[in-house]
């Protein structure tokens, strides 16, 4: 997502700087971006945070929330105010809530415009995941959690000089929140020439899930459409294959596999052959928000996709035409049902998603719509951080 915005700022002649905060897990991924390297100034940044459980333990009696004290670190902080004060910045686009921790300090060294990237509404992330809490002191400390990501969150958004967000829905919320900054609406946008679907190599029937489940919404989805239907597709009440992919898979998930049936697989190497070599794409979301990066891509790579409303949640989609909404386990069951024993109407599905992302989706279009928000943002007077 990152790498197609620059990308696409590039091929517009802009000078473009990368700056990342890495976890100490992960690396800088030369995949993703490919020849940017050498297209732009890029540096990376690493550190570790892990949190133990002392931690969270005394973070109960904290004001602020550890999962977003634990991006902070001085050495990144003095890294970034020697960028900022080296280099003419006219924007400086925050990435996520977790890096707007640093924003005090870039902008006492900056008269760039300073942009915020909302990925998600973090605290309705949370929020949402105490909804699915049966558990009465997961519940609230969830809770608690949620609410002082959003005293947080609101602090921060009326700190900055324009807010970008991936859906309406995002765009609606913020504004409720009393925010006066400009808010656009710039959906994901992708590459679509290497999206290349190939019916010849993708296995019918298949569902399949891909995603990071070190994201608490992705892994909480994911237990609940295992154990919902573990049983159906293990014994062969419904008749197909289940494949579960993607980095951080927690150990106790090798409990879901069954031989032939379900595949517990962790990374993968090539993520589109992933996606190609299966056939319905399920994302079974009940809390987060934001736009699906996986969705998009997986409407790009013609996939019949069966979401909850919440997972779809940001694309103009029509339910029955370019995707299947199913938001329990009986619409979930009927939809695989409907999908596994017609191939035709799964295929049709996926081929009217690929002309939804084309329309609406090309990173072309959101790229000329980020530097027409950048340069009206450009013409107003910074505001001074209080």
């Amino acid at each position: 997502m990152v790498s197609n915005t620059i990308r696409g700022l590039v091929r517009l002649g802009h000078d473009v700087s990368l700056v990342a905060l890495n976890a100490k897990k992960t690396h800088a991924n030369d995949d993703v971006l490919g020849g940017l390297k050498n297209r732009m100034k890029f540096r990376a940044y690493n550190i570790d945070t892990t949190v133990s459980v002392l931690d969270v333990a005394v973070n109960l009696f904290s004001r602020t929330s550890f999962n977003i004290n634990r991006y902070y670190d001085q050495g990144f902080e003095k890294l970034l105010i020697g960028e900022v004060r080296n280099n003419n910045y006219d924007v400086i686009q925050f990435e996520g809530l977790m890096v707007s921790l640093y924003l005090p300090a870039i902008r006492k060294h900056t008269k760039a415009k300073l942009i915020y990237r909302a990925h998600n509404i973090e605290n309705l992330v949370w929020q949402r995941m105490s909804l699915q809490k049966s558990d009465p002191f997961k519940r609230s400390y969830l809770r608690m959690h949620a609410r002082r990501i959003r005293n947080y969150e609101l602090e921060q958004l009326n700190r900055f000089d324009g807010i970008a967000v991936f859906t309406t829905q995002d765009k609606e919320t913020i504004q409720g929140y009393s925010t006066d900054v400009p808010i656009e609406v710039l959906p994901v946008g992708l590459r679509l020439e290497k999206y290349h679907p190939d019916f010849e190599k993708t296995e019918f029937p298949s569902l399949f899930f891909l995603g990071s489940l070190d994201w608490l919404p992705n892994r909480e989805g994911m237990e609940w459409f295992l154990d919902n239907f573990f049983k159906d597709i293990a014994e062969g009440e419904l008749n197909v294959k289940c494949y579960v992919a993607g980095s951080d898979i927690p150990e106790r998930f090798d409990d879901y596999e069954a031989l032939g049936k379900i595949f517990i697989q962790g990374e993968v190497d090539d993520a589109m052959e992933f996606i190609n070599s299966k056939s319905i794409m399920i994302v079974p979301l009940l809390s987060g928000g934001g736009m699906r990066v996986k969705i998009v891509e997986g409407m790009a790579m013609q996939k019949c996709i069966i979401s909850t409303t919440l997972g779809a949640e940001g694309i103009n989609f029509e339910n029955g035409k370019n995707i299947l909404i199913a938001n329990n386990r009986d619409e979930f069951y009927d939809a695989i049902k409907r999908c596994i024993t017609d191939e035709d109407y799964c295929k049709q599905i996926g081929i009217n998603a690929r002309h939804l992302i084309e329309q609406q989706h090309d990173i072309n279009i959101v790229i000329n719509n980020l530097v027409d928000f950048y340069q009206s943002l450009i013409a107003v007077p910074s505001q001074v951080l209080s």
